[in-house]
């Protein structure tokens, strides 16, 4: 049940960062959007992950949150040398 809202609740903030994300006013709010996104999308995976007692997901989330630190950190670089 608990695990249950808490997939709901993780929905509706991926649904309000998306807006965020195609509504941001600078490339950065939506860099910061792409941010939250794949950590929502993480943390999906891990209550997934315990939901249906299995570790495949844990290892797919932490696959995901390191391509998108990775993605973040190559786009804030690229718009750092773009905005000088």
């Amino acid at each position: 049940m608990i695990l249950t809202i808490s997939l709901a609740l993780m929905g509706l903030a991926a649904l309000l960062t998306i807006i965020r994300l195609l509504r941001g006013p600078s490339a950065f709010d939506r860099l910061v959007a792409s941010d939250v996104l794949a950590v929502i999308s993480t943390a999906f995976l891990a209550v997934f992950s315990v939901m249906s007692d299995t570790v495949f997901f844990m290892d797919v989330g932490i696959v995901n949150i390191i391509l998108g630190f990775i993605g973040v950190v190559m786009i804030a670089r690229f718009l750092q040398g773009v905005m000088k």
